[in-house]
C-alpha cells in the first residue's frame, strides 16, 4: 500500500468516526406508549408541542397574534405626516420607533442642530400613547459638539399636531368604515 492510500483509508475512517459519533445525540430514546398509534391523533399532540402546523391554525382568527399595519395606526400615519419635512433615519413601526436625521435651520446661522424620537407606547390616541424626545447639539467652531435632551415649546407643539392630526384621520377612517 502506497502512503497516499494508507493516509486517505485513515482519513476517511476518522470522518466516519467522526460523523457516526455526532449522530448519536440526535435521536431520543422515545417510548413507545406514549405515542398515540392514530396519525391525526400524533398530528394533533405534535402541533400542541410546537412541533408542526395545522391548517386550521393559520386561518384561525380568534386569539393568538394580532397583526396590525402601519396605515392602521392614526398615530403612526400622523406622525409621519407631521415630521415629512424631516429626514428620516430610523422608522420601525414593530419597534414603535421613529428618529430624525439632526436638522439645521438652513435660515439660521446658528450652530444648534436638532433630533426628534417619537416612541410609540399604545395604539391609542392620548397624549400618553407616545412620547417625544427632542435632543439639541450646539457645536463650537473647533467642531466640539455637546449634545442634551431639552424641553422646548418644540416639544410641546409636536405633541399637540400628532395628536390633533391623529384625530383627525381616526375620524376619516370611521367616516368611510
Amino acid at each position: 500500500m502506497t502512503i497516499k492510500f494508507k493516509f486517505f483509508f485513515q482519513l476517511c475512517f476518522l470522518a466516519i468516526f467522526i460523523l457516526l459519533n455526532n449522530c448519536s445525540g440526535f435521536f431520543k430514546k422515545v417510548d413507545a406508549r406514549k405515542i398515540p398509534q392514530n396519525a391525526q391523533e400524533r398530528a394533533k399532540k405534535n402541533v400542541e408541542e410546537g412541533r408542526g402546523v395545522s391548517v386550521g391554525g393559520i386561518f384561525n382568527r380568534g386569539g393568538g397574534t394580532n397583526y396590525e399595519f402601519s396605515s392602521s395606526n392614526p398615530l403612526w400615519r400622523a406622525s409621519l405626516e407631521i415630521l415629512d419635512f424631516l429626514p428620516l433615519t430610523t422608522v420601525d413601526y414593530s419597534g414603535g420607533v421613529l428618529i430624525t436625521d439632526w436638522y439645521y435651520d438652513s435660515g439660521s446661522k446658528s450652530n444648534t442642530a436638532l433630533k426628534i424620537t417619537v416612541r410609540f407606547l399604545s395604539n391609542e390616541i392620548k397624549s400618553n400613547s407616545f412620547k417625544v424626545i427632542v435632543h439639541q447639539r450646539v457645536c463650537a467652531e473647533t467642531n466640539k459638539c455637546t449634545m442634551k435632551k431639552i424641553d422646548s415649546r418644540i416639544k410641546e407643539e409636536l405633541v399637540r399636531s400628532i395628536l390633533s392630526k391623529a384625530a383627525t384621520i381616526d375620524a376619516e377612517q370611521k367616516l368611510k368604515k
